[in-house]
């Protein structure tokens, strides 16, 4: 990541984070899914920042129901999911499209990530991947209108970027996921040593993120459904044999939506 560049989670709701990426030199930011406009209008005036864009990720009220205001404030380009049309969105992108942001120096590459939502997207830039609600620490998104075979193919087209890249997803999730990973491969020590250091965290009430794709490849189950002990544990969980990783992975998700930690 450029020196210049440094990036803020905004909290929101009860888990949210709003993401802000800002360029210290231009004194521009980057806001990313504002579900909320207060608390980016706050921060904005408070560090005498000017909004040069917003990116919105997916349709749901918790990453856009606060354009409105927060466009009647500063008025500012809003890229958002081609196949998820919003109102306020003024620029439609989908893959392979890239958007360049001059006030911030940066250049985002847009991938489709279907899954959790039809036309959910996520922005990449410089080993930073902000993913709304596709990727989470040690998790994924709910499939609310996407198939598991949409979401385990965007999720290993994730894991196709570099393992130093930076995961800043848009809920504090951490804690409870890593607490379903550990029932899911309980003899993994990665995922007991993160959940310790994250439990520490929380008590503190520190933000856990952003994670990294490194990270997330040795802690996170849905991106692990080629591991033997994963396989294992879903195939117990279903009561049957399971002949490919999207069955893996569409048993795992199924099984974190009943998991009560």
């Amino acid at each position: 990541m450029k020196t210049m560049i440094t990036v803020q989670a905004i909290p929101a709701f009860t888990d949210n984070y709003i993401w802000c990426v800002i360029n210290q030199r231009h004194r521009a930011a980057l806001i990313i899914d504002p579900g909320e406009a207060k608390p980016v209008l706050n921060y904005l005036n408070r560090h005498n920042l000017s909004l040069s864009a917003v990116f919105i990720t997916h349709h749901h009220g918790d990453h856009c129901a606060g354009l409105k205001t927060l466009l009647a404030h500063y008025p500012a380009p809003v890229y958002g999911p081609k196949f998820e049309p919003i109102d306020e969105v003024s620029h439609l992108v989908a893959e392979p499209q890239e958007i360049v942001l001059s006030q911030l120096e940066l250049t985002f590459k847009v991938l489709d990530t279907p899954g959790h939502t039809k036309g959910h997207i996520v922005f990449y830039s410089d080993e930073m991947l902000f993913c709304g609600d596709t990727l989470f620490a040690a998790g994924c998104g709910r499939l609310f209108e996407g198939s598991p075979l949409e979401m385990f193919t965007s999720l290993q087209k994730l894991t196709a970027l570099p393992d130093s890249t930076k995961i800043y997803c848009s809920h504090e999730y951490t804690e409870a996921n890593l607490k379903f990973a550990q029932v899911v491969e309980p003899h993994n020590i990665t995922i007991k040593n993160k959940l310790h250091t994250v439990n520490q965290l929380r008590a503190h009430h520190l933000i856990t993120l952003p994670s990294t794709l490194a990270e997330e490849k040795l802690t996170n189950p849905f991106l692990r459904c080629h591991i033997p002990e994963i396989i294992q544990a879903a195939q117990a969980y279903a009561n049957h044999p399971l002949t490919s990783q999207t069955e893996i992975f569409a048993t795992i998700r199924a099984w974190k939506n009943n998991f009560k930690a």
